[in-house]
C-alpha cells in the first residue's frame, strides 16, 4: 500500500512523467471490469443450482426432528404423537466384535424403505454434524437454527 501510494503521488506531482502513463484508464477499466463480468456469468447458474438443490419437496411422507445434545441425539417422529427417544453412544467396554467405536448407539433411528423422509435438524448446545454416509446426507446441527434435508 505504501509503495503504490508513493508511486501514485510521485507520478501526479512530478513534471517529468509522460502524459501517456497517466492516461491509460481505458485499459485499466477493461481489465478490471471484464473479469468481474466473467465471474458474474459463472456464478449466476451455480447460485441457481445451489438454490434448487437446497429445496426440499413438500411431498414427504415422514418428518423426523433430530436434536443434537452434548453426548447424544434426540429423535422425534413429528407425524406420530408421543414418539420420541434419545440415542446414546455405547461405551467402549460394551462393544462387540465388528462394532465401530463412537458410532454404535443403544437405540437407532429407524426409517421405512422407499419413502420420502424429511429431516429437521437442530442443536441444543454446540454445533454437531448429523450424517448418514450411505444415504449421502450430512447436515450441520446449529443451535437456534432449524436445518432441513430430505432423502429416500
Amino acid at each position: 500500500t505504501t509503495l503504490v501510494g508513493y508511486l501514485t503521488a510521485s507520478f501526479m506531482l512530478s513534471s517529468l512523467t509522460s502524459r501517456y502513463i497517466l492516461e491509460q484508464q481505458t485499459i485499466e477499466t477493461v481489465w478490471t471490469i471484464l473479469p468481474a463480468i466473467i465471474l458474474i456469468f459463472l456464478a449466476l447458474p451455480s447460485l441457481r443450482l445451489l438454490y434448487l438443490l437446497d429445496e426440499v419437496g413438500m411431498s414427504c411422507l415422514l418428518t423426523i426432528k433430530a436434536t443434537g445434545n452434548q453426548w447424544y441425539w434426540g429423535y422425534e417422529y413429528s407425524d406420530f404423537k408421543g414418539m420420541e427417544f434419545d440415542s446414546y453412544m455405547l461405551p467402549e467396554d460394551t462393544l462387540e466384535a465388528g462394532q465401530y467405536r463412537l458410532l454404535e448407539v443403544d437405540r437407532r433411528m429407524v426409517v421405512p424403505t422407499k419413502t420420502d423422509v424429511r429431516m429437521l435438524i437442530t442443536s441444543n448446545d454446540v454445533i454437531h454434524s448429523w450424517a448418514v454416509p450411505s444415504l449421502g446426507v450430512k447436515v450441520d446441527a446449529i443451535p437456534g437454527r432449524l436445518n432441513q434435508t430430505s432423502f429416500m
